[in-house]
């Protein structure tokens, strides 16, 4: 898990994957020639990144008759967010420690002010 984990967000640390990702996720299954359309980079350039994709397990191809589409793999995708996710809970979890701390604080402060306030 933590290999393919790597691969992933290794293939997604480039800006024309991540939108090649995105535009998958958006519009479906597409195939290369379509993805390279909104570029001004070669279909060769493309297929490139969309073999780095596909070994990080993001992409596979089919075949559709003459046609080769791309296809997101969504379930990839849920790995990298469960991940993402348990991180989120550990750090959500210390704000709220953080949070309780001020709180006490702010509480234990507010007696001491008005007492000096009042002289």
């Amino acid at each position: 898990m933590a290999d393919q984990l790597s691969r992933v967000f290794q293939a997604l640390a480039d800006p024309t994957r991540r939108d090649l990702v995105a535009r998958l996720a958006a519009s479906g299954d597409a195939t290369v020639g379509e993805l390279a359309a909104p570029y001004a980079v070669s279909v060769q350039a493309v297929s490139k990144h969309l073999k780095v994709l596909e070994e990080a397990g993001l992409v596979s191809r089919s075949r559709d008759a003459q046609r080769r589409p791309v296809h997101l793999e969504a379930e990839v995708l849920d790995l990298m967010t469960a991940w993402i996710e348990r991180y989120r809970r550990q750090a959500e979890e210390r704000f709220s420690r953080l949070d309780a701390v001020l709180e006490e604080m702010a509480a234990t402060e507010s007696p001491a002010r008005a007492e000096g306030e009042a002289s």
